[in-house]
């Protein structure tokens, strides 16, 4: 592999070619630099760069002993995760060059793992719903998603081979999706969220966006000291579960055909496929969803909400002034519901290693004015389940479509050994 094309490769190589002292980690990170130059001015993936502490970060690394994992690894991490040497403004004005006094957990368990920050990629307001200036690198004009859009494109315009991203509704699966590569949302609470905006307690999750599955397990798996993440083991005949949910009418035909294809394919390549039907009780977990997003954003935006209300976005105004309407009975009801849904689930899908469903409900739409419909994401993070999104199809546009792979909660070296059998029989 040439210097040049080393920003394309994938983190576990690079990770094994820097440990073995083929490479050195300013290759990397120069390569990596030098895609950023030529792309960043179309993509808009970053909301601050320092190409200069990257380089020194590097030289470090090179000078001493493999510190960890991700040793010599550049990645980016969304600007709603803390960083003591860079601003972190969360996606809002509100915040300009905000300095945190310190790391955020995971950033910190990144670097203490050998991982360069080469600097903080572009979220929504707040990791809300007012989209951001990232482009899709697959389509311009279409977007790239939210909230964790400045990672995805980042990773998919081979400027970085690993991004940070935020789930609290779909915002690692959907903007990954959108733009054709791989999003892991872990189980909740499997990477801290110390120093990372907190917007609903219930549902936030942290995890990553990279171009293999294997890449987004090495990460998290780095983060947190699970070896089974870092060594995936091997699957046995799959199980899959075929999985409409109770949203299938908002999907688009191209990800009904996609799913259809993928099961057909899946059968052939020797999984054994079949239909489940998640129990009626599971239908009001979307509604659920919203009142528990509703009732927590609005707390715990409060201050910015009533000190600087005048400098957040119409849409995010609206959206807290609807959400106060919440009541906390309608709170605790959806809270309950969750609960029992959530001890559910493992007897819901039987017999089977893990679901297919789809990622969004169709490609990345056309138009920068939205970050697309989140709606088949919602359910699986209220539920707390380990959700990989894997592209397999490409949409009437030519975009990608992506697959969703969900395990059982706590079972996330299953569902990624599942979701990267998946990838490598139908990537697309």
């Amino acid at each position: 592999m040439k210097a040049s094309g080393l920003a394309r490769a994938s983190a576990t190589e690079l990770a094994r070619r820097i440990h073995a002292r083929e490479i050195r980690a300013i290759d990397v990170v120069e390569d990596c630099l030098a895609r950023i130059a030529e792309r960043e001015p179309a993509i808009h993936a970053w909301a601050f760069l320092d190409p200069d502490r990257a380089r020194g970060q590097a030289h470090v690394l090179d000078a001493g002993a493999i510190r960890g994992p991700l040793h010599g690894i550049p990645i980016g991490v969304k600007d709603l995760f803390d960083t003591a040497d860079m601003p972190t403004a969360y996606g809002s004005p509100i915040y300009t060059w905000h300095r945190p006094a310190w790391d955020s957990a995971c950033v910190a368990a990144a670097r203490a793992c050998g991982a360069v920050v080469v600097g903080k990629t572009v979220t929504t307001e707040f990791a809300t719903f007012t989209p951001s200036t990232t482009r899709n690198p697959r389509g311009y004009e279409h977007t790239p998603g939210g909230s964790s859009s400045g990672s995805a494109a980042a990773v998919a315009d081979e400027m970085v081979p690993l991004g940070f991203g935020s789930q609290t509704v779909g915002s690692i699966i959907r903007p990954a999706s959108f733009c054709g590569v791989v999003g892991y949302k872990p189980s909740f609470g499997t990477l801290s969220r110390a120093g990372v905006k907190l917007l609903a307690e219930s549902l936030d999750t942290l995890g990553a966006i990279s171009r293999t599955v294997e890449d987004a397990a090495l990460f998290v798996g780095a983060l947190t000291g699970r070896e089974e993440l870092m060594s995936l083991p091997a699957v046995p005949k799959l199980r899959v579960g075929f999985c409409r949910t109770h949203d299938w009418n908002q999907v688009q035909p191209e990800v009904g055909e996609a799913m259809e294809a993928a099961a057909r394919a899946l059968a052939a390549a020797g999984a054994q496929v079949m239909q489940v039907a998640l129990p009626q009780d599971f239908a009001g977990l979307g509604d659920a969803h919203g009142d528990i997003l509703g009732y927590e954003i609005s707390r715990n935006l409060a201050h910015e909400h009533a000190v600087h209300g005048v400098r957040l976005s119409s849409r995010l105004r609206e959206l807290l002034e609807a959400s106060r309407q919440v009541s906390s009975a309608r709170y605790d009801r959806a809270r309950l519901l969750a609960r029992a849904c959530r001890m559910g689930f493992a007897g819901a899908i039987d017999e089977c290693h893990v679901l297919v469903t789809p990622s969004t409900t169709g490609e990345a739409p056309p138009g920068l004015d939205s970050t697309g419909n989140p709606v088949m994401n919602r359910v699986w993070t209220l539920l707390h389940v380990p959700c990989i999104t894997v592209p397999v199809a490409r949409g009437p546009l030519g975009l990608p479509v992506g697959l969703q792979v969900v395990g059982r909660f706590a079972d996330d070296a299953r569902t990624l050994a599942a979701a990267k059998w998946v990838h490598e029989r139908m990537g697309n």
